[in-house]
């Protein structure tokens, strides 16, 4: 078996790789950003995102803590409101443990095409931050793809049951404990450049999931950069 840690990053022109956890708040910003940019440059059509996960409770050995995403939200909200964002709304019970069934559709979608797997991947972005449903449950996870109209959802559900995807997810979380990704979001380009984090300085204060994140700057403008060097080079 060859060694997914020495994976090519670089992806064809027209495409932008993108590793991240549907945890993240930063990736939440990210994935909108890529959407709302590419839409306004009106590059649907020549630009596509390839989705990899950088599945933060692998790399971490522990679930996601909420408090660390609760203190997240009004602070990153304020930079992207328009992602879409809530505190968390349902039962305590409700909250996701995990987000590996999610990743793991998301890289299953990728077998109907980039555009149903970007449609999914976004769908549940939403439904965490914005909608506050359980992305762990396979029937939210069914539902978020039926809902985006871009996803065979019987298609979906076969590649879940046979776990086909699961091998992808497991190198891609290799890949993201070297030191080739560094953290979520993680962007690599067409002409082998890449952006961690793209246009946000951060750092914190106190320890995560008891402070808070402190923005120093954020560029919103280095999506239209990213977006249209992956459509020309």
């Amino acid at each position: 078996m060859s060694d997914p840690t020495t994976a090519d990053l670089t992806p064809p022109r027209g495409v932008v790789t993108v590793f991240s956890d549907i945890w993240c708040s930063f990736a939440h910003i990210a994935i909108h950003r890529l959407h709302a940019t590419r839409a306004r440059l009106g590059l649907e059509e020549q630009v596509a995102f390839d989705l990899r996960a950088f599945p933060l409770e692998l790399l971490n050995d522990a679930p996601s803590p909420r408090p660390g995403t609760d203190s997240e939200v009004a602070r990153m909200a304020s930079l992207e409101p328009a992602a879409g964002w809530q505190l968390w709304q349902a039962k305590d019970w409700l909250y996701p443990s995990t987000t590996l069934p999610a990743l793991e559709a998301v890289l299953a979608a990728k077998e109907q095409s980039l555009n149903a797997s970007e449609q999914l991947d976004l769908g549940l972005r939403r439904a965490f931050w914005a909608e506050s449903r359980c992305i762990s449950h396979r029937k939210v996870i069914l539902d978020v793809a039926a809902e985006t109209g871009a996803v065979d959802v019987d298609a979906l559900t076969e590649a879940l049951d046979d776990g086909r995807a699961r091998r992808a997810l497991s190198d891609q979380a290799a890949l993201s404990k070297s030191d080739r990704v560094n953290c979520s979001p993680h962007l690599f380009l067409p002409d082998g450049s890449e952006y961690a984090n793209p246009g946000i300085d951060v750092g914190w204060e106190g320890a995560y999931g008891i402070g808070w994140p402190v923005i120093a700057s954020d560029d919103p403008k280095v999506y239209e950069d990213i977006l249209l060097r992956a459509a020309t080079e």
